[in-house]
């Protein structure tokens, strides 16, 4: 979805960003329906990346940071590579919690199951459901029993599980053709031409206060739309005075119609991929990503290696 990857560059958030972004967020961020000590999805603060745990002590001083702040309903999303034996695991998840963190959501799903031993999957649930309780999420639910009942123990690529199990899994697993997606896997889908997605707005997806995320550039972004940039954090004015259209070409096609995206790509000498598109969100990242080829005029397009990085 982000085209993460390990080529990317190692700029981790730096302690005085964090306290900038929490203070900001702290008055602004709603508790779970089930009070602020409890976690759900689409409530509260989640630490996310990539993978969090991949620098465990600043994700220590994040979890102390909200806790500063009193940010309600806090977790942290991992896909448990860490969770090698079961004392590191469970020393690492009693020191956030120690700190101030309300739970954990542990990842499952046939892309990670490519790389993390769904034995490490196991013993993640296992101790998180003694450390945190209830405030464990298993994300998702369906492919954890059916991994149990596949009985996988280490890896299994995701070829070797499409194999076993088909394709039909998937529709469990909120395969959203974006990001790298498309590239990587766009034989799951059926492509269609670019005019057939025009007279789409994405005004809702992106002005959405329902899951935003803060990236660790400072970059505001909408819903999942990575490399959208709707302004900078370090300067948060744009939360309050709004955002000027005019200096954001690509936003302002995007609100309008993903048809003027399409249009302003055009002048850029964009072309059509012959055998088409997987979805809407899949024409917009490939103009994106030949506008940042072609120019510097367009600051919401940021950071540069969500375009590079593929």
């Amino acid at each position: 979805m982000y085209a993460c990857s390990p080529k990317w560059d190692e700029d981790w958030i730096s302690q005085e960003d964090l306290d900038t972004y929490l203070s900001l967020l702290s008055d602004k961020i709603r508790p779970s329906i089930y009070g602020p000590d409890h976690i759900d999805l689409n409530s509260g603060l989640h630490f996310t990346g990539g993978e969090p745990f991949l620098n465990f002590d600043l994700l220590l001083q994040a979890t102390e940071t909200a806790r500063v702040y009193n940010i309600p309903s806090t977790f942290v999303e991992t896909n448990c590579y860490w969770c090698t034996a079961d004392e590191g695991a469970e020393k690492r998840m009693r020191l956030l919690k120690q700190a101030g963190l309300d739970g954990i959501m542990i990842s499952v799903n046939p892309f990670l199951l490519e790389h993390v031993p769904f034995e490490r999957t196991l013993r993640a649930i296992k101790i998180a459901k003694r450390i945190f309780g209830k405030n464990t999420m298993v994300y998702q639910t369906f492919f954890y029993r059916q991994f149990k009942q596949l009985v996988v123990a280490s890896t299994l690529t995701f070829s070797e599980y499409t194999n076993r199990i088909g394709i039909g899994s998937l529709n469990h697993a909120e395969v959203i053709p974006m990001g790298r997606l498309p590239y990587q896997l766009g034989y799951l889908f059926q492509k269609r031409p670019a005019q057939s997605f025009f007279d789409q707005s994405c005004s809702r997806r992106l002005t959405s206060p329902q899951h935003v995320h803060i990236d660790n550039y400072g970059n505001y972004i909408g819903g999942f739309c990575g490399g959208i940039s709707l302004g900078d954090c370090h300067d948060p004015s744009f939360f309050f005075n709004g955002i000027n259209l005019d200096e954001r070409p690509v936003l302002k096609a995007l609100i309008t119609d993903i048809e003027e995206l399409y249009k302003l790509g055009k002048e850029y000498q964009y072309e059509d991929i012959p055998e088409g598109y997987a979805s809407t969100c899949h024409l917009c990242l490939d103009i994106r990503k030949h506008l940042v080829q072609r120019s510097d005029n367009f600051a919401e397009l940021t950071p540069a290696q969500m375009y590079t990085q593929f």
